[in-house]
């Protein structure tokens, strides 16, 4: 696979890059692991400029971020501010901030995005959708995460599946990119193991995913950007990207 359309998620970094000097210092050994791209979410406080100047010293991209899904909802404005200041087009909800319960809510929650997504639409960039587990519970035939979907326009929302997450909540990651055609320029690459009978969140290749399944039907609905990302890592944070980062180059 090639290098260019892989980055890392820097959440997998957090408790590395709490302030302005981490963060700097994070970076650059991201950039000698061998990533050209990051995504920026999870870091402590820092000015936008300041972070830009930091990714452009060590020649790093930043292909999208995650944003408050307050502040998506209340000032897209301000995201769309953000993501011109780090030379960004994509960034993405992160989590269901409004603890939707039933259909309806979903709803409500698929029709303010598509709010927020238009004012980011209009400004040349992209607001997508990071699932978990919990969208998919189920309302009559559908899940949430399909609620969300149908329930919003592909103009305005689009899709940043997290492929550890459907698996967990027992949906099919393949099938997933496949529903996602030309709808989802971002897709979360993370393993999903079992260890001592419990779901693991692993290095990719360690755990039961068909990691060349996935890319291929991911490529086919347009993804541009494969981004590595561990919640929990057994191992040093470090480490474990550069492992799932050489496993993707040299095996898929």
């Amino acid at each position: 696979m090639r290098r260019k359309q892989i980055a890392a998620q820097l959440y997998t970094l957090r408790e590395f890059m709490k302030t302005p000097a981490d963060i700097a210092t994070s970076l650059k050994k991201v950039k000698k692991i061998g990533f050209e791209a990051v995504q920026v979410s999870g870091l402590g406080p820092i000015d936008t400029a300041e972070l830009r100047k930091i990714l452009d010293g060590e020649g790093l991209i930043c292909c999208a971020t995650h944003e408050s899904g307050q502040m998506i909802f209340d000032q897209p404005e301000k995201i769309v501010e953000r993501l011109n200041i780090l030379g960004c087009k994509y960034t993405a909800y992160p989590w269901p901030h409004t603890s939707p319960k039933t259909e309806e809510d979903y709803k409500k929650l698929a029709s303010a995005l598509d709010k927020s997504g238009k004012v980011l639409k209009d400004a040349g960039q992209v607001l997508t959708y990071h699932n978990h587990g919990v969208e998919f519970a189920k309302f009559g035939k559908k899940t949430g995460l399909e609620i969300i979907y149908d329930e919003s326009n592909p103009e305005y929302l689009q899709g940043e599946i997290d492929t550890y997450w459907v698996q967990f909540g027992g949906g099919n990651p393949i099938e997933w990119c496949k529903k996602l055609e030309n709808r989802l320029p971002l897709l979360h690459l993370k393993e999903y193991g079992i260890v001592e009978n419990k779901p693991t969140m692993l290095e990719l290749g360690s755990g039961n995913l068909d990691w060349k399944r996935i890319v291929k039907a991911a490529k086919k609905s347009g993804t541009e950007w494969f981004i590595i990302e561990q919640d929990v890592c057994r191992i040093d944070p470090f480490d474990s990207l550069k492992m799932s980062l050489e496993y993707l180059i040299e095996e898929i």
